[in-house]
């Protein structure tokens, strides 16, 4: 047998390892897996959602006026309970997945991509370019973000786009100085020298050996920060300033709904739990992935999974 059949075949059980230790791993960690099921339920929601009850998002019934939820009466898709227009809050609650955690998504992918171009250069260059790019970063952070994203949307007008521009531009700065201090740091090291040696160019450098090392930070914060944009977005959409009828998301549900607390409470409760799970979920899945992926706090996962009664593989 050849050597590199020996490491092909040497290196399939380690492979398969490390593909399912993630999984296993938060199988035994009961709170992250609750969390990974209901953000599943939630992307099931945004993507089939539509499909699955669009007609009824808008389909008015004055028999079920402000109905109390847990009530079959009108069939299964009113157990939540109905809107002032008698429309299904289960139906809405589904459906306005979709707009809710698609504005979070385009807005954390925009600022990542934006942070991270504009971080990457910030951090590889010694010349003026570097310091414009923080002087101006320094610039938006100097806004509170809500008080910024008021601004901007009260000039332009709300709409999707706006929305997500606005929400986009105030995370770049996280993205941009957390790029710019890991690449100060990896672009002292020793590939990169050698790699500037053999005539490789800057931009080669920058996305061929430093990028790469620098995304998995910044899917992490990323995935952090998710919860912390659809926070907003839900802040602008019940202040009025996010998406507009007949469009809808969870926090327009919730603005909907505050007028009739003490009549009819379950209007804007339901859209609020929901913002509160989803938010919850994406700060603990993060917060045990921030953990496994740090080597020097990997081992309280271990240690959990240990204290399981389950025998840890020695090295």
């Amino acid at each position: 047998m050849s050597a590199t059949a020996m490491t092909t075949s040497a290196d399939t059980p380690e492979t398969k390892v490390s593909r399912f230790q993630i999984l296993r791993l938060i199988s035994r960690n009961w709170l992250a897996l609750a969390a990974v099921i209901f953000l599943l339920l939630v992307v099931a929601c945004a993507v089939f959602g539509p499909w699955l009850m669009g007609d009824l998002i808008d389909k008015p019934n004055f028999r079920a006026r402000n109905m109390a939820p847990f009530s079959l009466s009108q069939g299964w898709t009113y157990v939540l309970g109905a809107d002032t227009l008698g429309r299904s809050l289960l139906a809405r609650l589904v459906v306005g997945a979709q707009n809710t955690i698609g504005i979070a998504f385009f807005a954390v992918f925009c600022s990542v991509v934006i942070g991270g171009m504009l971080g990457l250069i910030a951090g590889y260059s010694r010349g003026a370019a570097g310091t414009m790019i923080m002087r101006g970063a320094d610039i938006v952070m100097s806004f509170p973000s809500l008080l910024l994203a008021l601004i901007v949307l009260f000039s332009l007008g709300p709409s999707v786009t706006n929305l997500i521009l606005v929400l986009a531009i105030t995370r770049v700065p996280i993205y941009l100085r957390t790029t710019r201090a890991e690449v100060l740091e990896v672009r002292e090291r020793m590939f990169v020298s050698a790699a500037v040696a053999l005539g490789a160019n800057h931009t080669r450098i920058l996305f061929r050996h430093i990028a790469p090392i620098v995304l998995p930070t910044l899917v992490t914060i990323g995935a952090i920060d998710f919860a912390t944009v659809v926070l907003a977005e839900s802040s602008l959409s019940f202040l009025g300033l996010g998406i507009q009828a007949p469009e809808f998301t969870w926090g327009a549900m919730v603005a909907t709904g505050r007028g009739y607390l003490s009549t009819a409470w379950w209007i804007a409760f339901w859209p609020g739990l929901a913002i509160l799970l989803t938010t919850l979920s994406l700060n603990i899945l993060s917060s045990w992935w921030r953990t496994y992926a740090d080597p020097q706090q990997r081992w309280r996962i271990e240690l959990a999974r240990s204290k399981k009664g389950i025998p840890e593989k020695r090295k």
